[in-house]
């Protein structure tokens, strides 16, 4: 298990928690809450900012959206380790059922919905 891998990712984090006695709080419900309030503020880095300009942002706005994109992972991460899935078969699992709802020679370059006529 490498440092830069998944697993030793999530092993990290089991760590730190545990370190801290943090356990006691993690359950799946705040975890979730958790992922949702950081991606909120993800999305609040790009809040009054126009779709082109969202690809070059400066120097210190990128940090920022890095750090917040982290919290995301870092919460998703810790969620999966309570709740015992292995997170990669699980997005794997979801991109082949979103190939099933959405093929290519039916779907490419657009954003409607599978439900949408």
């Amino acid at each position: 298990m490498t440092p830069d891998s998944l697993a030793g990712l999530t092993e990290r984090l089991r760590r730190f928690a545990a370190e801290r006695d943090w356990e006691q709080f993690h359950s799946p419900k705040n975890l979730a809450i958790g992922v949702a309030s950081e991606a909120g503020e993800l999305a609040a880095e790009f809040l009054w900012i126009e779709g082109p300009e969202s690809y070059h942002p400066e120097p210190a706005h990128r940090e920022r959206i890095r750090h917040e994109s982290a919290d995301v992972l870092l919460y998703l991460v810790r969620l999966a380790d309570r709740l015992q899935f292995d997170l990669v078969a699980a997005a794997e699992e979801k991109i082949g059922l979103n190939a099933l709802k959405y093929p290519a020679e039916q779907f490419r370059g657009s954003s409607r919905k599978y439900s949408e006529p």
